[in-house]
């Protein structure tokens, strides 16, 4: 239901900007990620483990208000995946960045803004992870873009920025709960298409 209302909130933010800006592209996205969640907390021995960064992907669609001063809003399916000791942590979600960027070279521009993450599935070494503090978390996109008109390259650094753990009872019992922090911390590189 929030996801929903987020979304119709970024498509109506979409179609006002439409409105009062001269220039409009839309267009289709996607690429790899590199990078890892937060520490895995196992109750049993009190260790934290960091994670093995990984290769994920992603793909979405996004609109570009504006030239040399622009708004871009994206809606992006996302797939990480890190790996610990004790198995590997593997996270779908949908992520709805909202970046302003700035031309400072004839077809580079550099970009930053807020990102709305919502965590649509996981897995924990097979075991199913629904057990989060939030599914709606807050997070932060900064980078630089390559625009080779209706083609663009773009990297950019993402750090969740909301504390999200998610619980893992393990052997169906509440003794043992080990915790893994979800906050994602990722280079990320797209390719674009503009229509």
């Amino acid at each position: 239901m929030v996801l929903k209302k987020l979304l119709s909130l970024n498509l109506l933010l979409i179609t006002f900007s439409v409105v009062s800006q001269p220039s409009f592209d839309f267009g289709l996205k996607g690429g790899l990620n590199y990078g890892a969640n937060g520490d895995y907390f196992q109750s049993i021995t009190n260790n934290f483990e960091s994670p093995d960064r990984n290769i994920g992907y992603h793909f979405g669609i996004f609109g570009k208000i504006g030239k040399d001063f622009y708004l871009r809003p994206e809606i992006v399916y996302t797939r990480t995946k890190s790996d610990y000791n004790s198995g590997s942590f593997d996270m779908s979600k949908i992520d709805i960045p909202i970046l302003v960027g700035l031309s400072v070279l004839d077809r580079v521009s550099v970009f930053a803004g807020p990102t709305i993450q919502y965590i649509v599935d996981s897995d924990f070494g097979g075991i199913s992870v629904d057990n989060f503090e939030n599914e709606f978390t807050v997070g932060a996109n900064f980078g630089i873009a390559l625009d080779l008109n209706q083609f663009g390259i773009d990297l950019r650094y993402e750090r969740g920025l909301t504390d999200n753990e998610a619980s893992l009872v393990i052997n169906n019992t509440n003794i043992t709960t080990n915790k893994i922090d979800t906050r994602p911390e990722h280079l990320i590189l797209s390719f674009y298409f503009l229509f």
